[in-house]
């Protein structure tokens, strides 16, 4: 899946020690939501969204520890 306002791949992270995540633009968090729920994995969204300098704000998408990020990757990578 693009990134609507980079035109860029969405991508899941696994930096950090919460475990993996993805930053969606809010204005595709819907999608995202939707796309997780059809496919089973679990997820949260955290209540404060990130804009820096004017940038669109975007979502952070917790996936927690026991989620597979190579799986959800493949899922994002299918959908158009």
């Amino acid at each position: 899946m693009i990134d609507v306002t980079t035109d860029k791949p969405l991508h899941v992270s696994t930096d950090g020690t919460a475990g993996p995540y993805i930053m969606v633009p809010v204005r595709q968090l819907e999608t995202i939501c939707r796309l997780l729920d059809d496919h089973g994995v679990r997820y949260w969204v955290e209540e404060d969204v990130i804009s820096l300098d004017g940038t669109p704000e975007i979502a952070v998408v917790d996936l927690g520890r026991e989620a597979d990020p190579n799986h959800v990757q493949a899922i994002l990578d299918s959908a158009r």
